[in-house]
C-alpha cells in the first residue's frame, strides 16, 4: 500500500526533490552499467585501452550513492534494525525516533559542510584528476554537498512528519496503533 502523498506544500516540493533526486540516482547507475559494458567490449573484444570509463563510472556511482539519499529516506529504504524500538512504549519510540533524526541531520550538516568547502576549493583552484582524462574535480564533489542538502531537507520533512503524528519506526500514526 502506498504512502499518501504529503499535503503541506514545502513537504510536497521535498517529496518532489527527493523523487526527481532518485530518478537522477538511477540514470546515473544504468549509465554506469551501459558505460561498463562499452568498456569490457572495447578492452577485451577491440583489445584497445581505456580512457575514461573507469574515471566516468566511479563518479557516476558515487554520485548515485549521494545523490540518492534523499530518495531512499523518503521511501525510509535505509537498512535498520526496529526490533528494539518497536517494542519501546510509544513516548520512548517518540524521543528515539527524534534523537535519531536530528542526530542525522547533524551529520548529514557536517558532510555536506565540509563537501561544499570541498568543491568550493576544487573549483577555487581548478583541480583536476590525475589521469588522461584530466577531469575538473569540482564537477564530481558537487554531488557532496547537493546530494547532503536534499538528505537535509528530507530529514527535516520526515522530522515535521513526526511532529505531527506519524509513527516513528513504522507506518501511519501513533494514534493508529493499540
Amino acid at each position: 500500500m502506498a504512502a499518501a502523498p504529503p499535503q503541506h506544500p514545502i513537504l510536497r516540493l521535498i517529496s518532489g526533490l527527493s523523487l526527481i533526486a532518485g530518478v537522477i540516482a538511477a540514470l546515473l547507475i544504468f549509465a554506469s552499467v551501459l558505460i561498463t559494458c562499452q568498456m569490457i567490449f572495447v578492452r577485451f573484444v577491440l583489445n584497445e585501452s581505456t580512457i575514461w570509463q573507469t574515471e566516468a563510472v566511479v563518479y557516476m556511482m558515487i554520485g548515485a550513492t549521494v545523490v540518492g539519499l534523499p530518495y531512499v529516506q523518503m521511501l525510509k529504504g535505509h537498512v535498520n534494525v526496529d526490533l528494539l524500538p518497536l517494542l519501546l512504549p510509544k513516548r520512548l519510540r517518540m524521543a528515539l525516533a527524534l534523537l535519531v533524526l536530528v542526530l542525522s541531520i547533524v551529520v548529514a550538516a557536517i558532510m555536506a559542510w565540509y563537501g561544499w568547502e570541498l568543491f568550493h576549493i576544487a573549483f577555487e583552484r581548478n583541480w583536476r584528476s590525475d589521469t588522461v582524462w584530466g577531469v575538473p574535480l569540482w564537477i564530481p564533489y558537487s554531488v557532496v554537498p547537493l546530494g547532503f542538502a536534499l538528505y537535509i531537507a528530507q530529514l527535516a520533512a520526515d522530522l515535521f512528519e513526526l511532529r505531527r503524528g506519524h509513527t516513528p519506526f513504522g507506518h501511519g500514526r501513533l494514534e493508529d496503533e493499540r
